[in-house]
């Protein structure tokens, strides 16, 4: 099974860091590719970066579906384009929340999502309550580290997010971490180690979820929502973007 794994920012240096998580999650029979746009954002904090991030990341699954990949996941946890790349794709299409939560609800009676910054909480909360799980999340915390921070070796972003989720434990009662950002992916097996309970990386919980998916041979339906997008014509700097 083939999978292209978009990091919907166009910072590269995160796209091998969510590659990494990717692979090592990954069955042997998999072979995974992880990419990202040239155009868009280099970090995604917000509902506004979001809307500049989805062409680019559009034209990304587009490429793929003409290189015949077999399933697709959005590598922001914001779930960034997810309703757009599902009409688009025929393979299935996972964003990393999604499969973050539904993954943290099987394991965990309640769960708390730590994340990078206070701006980042809404989007996560509707999303939340978008999958019907809202119940589930004790509370969405931010850490208060700007997404680029994770590149940084020497910020105090791991200590940040340490600490949130010592808060998490004494304060929500949780039982379980859901991480908030692709970019945390490395972090998730030394921070379950020193908390005590299971830390959950999307990217990692996506692949696995994804591969289950495609050996049971399940693509997107193409009914109602997520059916193909009709010919149009597109014009001006989405003229190369439409089905037409």
């Amino acid at each position: 099974m083939r999978i292209l794994v978009v990091n919907p920012n166009t910072t590269s240096s995160m796209t091998r860091k969510i590659e990494a998580a990717a692979g090592a999650a990954a069955g042997p029979q998999t072979l995974l590719v992880a990419t990202n746009p040239m155009d868009g954002p280099a970090s995604i904090e917000g509902y506004f970066d979001e809307a500049f991030s989805v062409p680019g990341l559009l034209r990304e699954v587009r490429k793929g579906e003409e290189a015949g990949f077999d399933g697709y996941v959005i590598a922001c946890f914001d779930d960034t384009g997810l309703d757009a790349a599902r009409s688009l794709a025929i393979g299935p299409v996972l964003g990393i929340g999604e499969a973050a939560f539904h993954c943290a609800s099987l394991i965990a009676g309640k769960f708390s999502v730590v994340t990078t910054l206070s701006r980042s909480v809404p989007a996560i909360e509707h999303n939340l309550v978008r999958y019907g799980l809202a119940s589930r999340c004790a509370k969405v915390r931010a850490s208060e580290v700007p997404v680029l921070a994770l590149e940084d070796e020497a910020s105090d972003a791991r200590a940040r997010i340490s600490a949130e989720i010592e808060a998490a434990k004494r304060e929500d009662r949780c039982e379980a971490i859901v991480l908030g950002c692709a970019g945390m992916a490395d972090l998730a097996a030394d921070l379950s180690v020193r908390h005590g309970l299971p830390v959950l990386d999307g990217v990692a919980c996506a692949i696995k979820l994804m591969e289950a998916l495609l050996s049971l041979r399940l693509t997107t339906s193409k009914l109602g929502g997520y059916a193909c997008p009709p010919p149009k014509p597109y014009v001006g700097m989405f003229a190369a973007d439409g089905s037409s």
